[in-house]
């Protein structure tokens, strides 16, 4: 599965590398992470990594393989 998890701002180049697994681009006021999600374990992990870091989370879908 792939996913994509919109936040609010701009993240960091350090910041964006607490998400080694996924891709990323700053647009419009936000910064899109997107990659290969593996089960939702690993999209919990996600989410929660948002939010110890601080990240106001906007959207999160599943792309279209």
């Amino acid at each position: 599965m792939r996913y994509e998890i919109r936040v609010d701002g701009h993240m960091s180049e350090t910041l964006a590398q607490a998400f080694p697994d996924m891709e990323h681009v700053v647009m419009s006021g936000q910064t899109v992470l997107f990659g290969p999600v593996l089960d939702e374990a690993h999209l919990y992990g996600l989410l929660a990594r948002c939010q110890s870091l601080g990240l106001r989370v906007l959207e999160m879908r599943q792309l279209p393989e």
